[in-house]
């Protein structure tokens, strides 16, 4: 993928970049893997606002993304790679021997033609899902299990992959794009290779309105508002926000609180947090 500029003929098309799509070469969905999917606007199901600044934009359908890679030993070739409005990866319509078809995260190198294959018995090669206790150790990974049967999880966004460092009983240690050193049970599965479109954090939105076609509502600083309305807000001219740390519109502290439990059961698999320390 490579990095796109236009013509300045206004001023945020100066700023503004955009994708080359040069990996896309189908751009017509499959209809059988098309599911409608209605706007919720960061609604819960009693109609409250549960995350805010979220409504408007495009209409979008969803497709079906296979992320539990389950059809073992029959090989399927890849039919096109296509754009997904949903996710930040590109994502690649496959079809089996058999004639069933399935979209798949489309990692980086994979091609029209391609063959793809899951299960135990295939090669460690890209595109290919295997349980972890397959493929070596060093190898780039993504879409990674963290429970048998549940599909991937883990690593699923643009450029991203993770690392398979060891393999030790029952579990395998990963490391995670985040620097998080974790154990994962060694008969999950995960794909090989890096997720493709690594130049989507490069692009330059270049507009408000273009924010907005993708669902998002603009977001006023605290510091800006009345001190009915925020904790932050009053005070004459620029003023700092008067407390010892950030808060929320609902007076809670923000942006560093660390909100994970001491007692989560995943804990224990965690071998090094993301910031360098052991979890304790």
């Amino acid at each position: 993928m490579g990095i796109k500029t236009y013509r300045p003929y206004t001023p945020s098309r100066r700023q503004m970049t955009g994708s080359d799509f040069a990996e896309i070469t189908k751009t017509t969905p499959e209809k059988s893997l098309l599911a409608p999917k209605s706007r919720q606007a960061g609604r819960n199901n009693q109609g409250k606002i549960t995350v805010r600044h979220r409504g408007g934009g495009a209409k979008k359908k969803y497709r079906i993304v296979d992320f539990k890679r389950r059809k073992d030993g029959i090989q399927a070739t890849v039919i096109g790679i296509e754009y997904d409005p949903n996710r930040s990866a590109n994502i690649a319509l496959i079809c089996y021997e058999d004639g069933e078809k399935a979209y798949i995260l489309a990692p980086e190198g994979l091609k029209d033609g391609m063959k793809v294959m899951n299960g135990p018995e295939a090669e460690v090669r890209v595109g290919n899902c295997l349980p972890l206790s397959e493929i070596p150790v060093g190898t780039q990974i993504h879409n990674i299990e963290l429970h048998p049967g549940k599909g991937g999880q883990m690593v699923r966004s643009a450029g991203n992959s993770a690392q398979l460092m060891a393999k030790e009983g029952k579990y395998a240690t990963l490391r995670l794009p985040s620097g998080e050193m974790r154990m994962v049970p060694i008969v999950c599965r995960a794909s090989v290779g890096v997720v493709g479109n690594g130049d989507h954090n490069l692009i330059n939105l270049g507009k408000a309105g273009r924010k907005r076609h993708m669902g998002i509502r603009p977001t006023v600083r605290g510091s800006v508002m009345n001190p009915n309305d925020h904790p932050h807000g009053g005070g004459e001219g620029k003023t700092g926000i008067g407390r010892p740390g950030p808060c929320t519109p609902w007076g809670k502290p923000a942006l560093g609180l660390k909100t994970r439990k001491k007692n989560k059961s995943s804990n224990k698999m965690i071998v090094r947090r993301r910031d360098g320390r052991a979890i304790k």
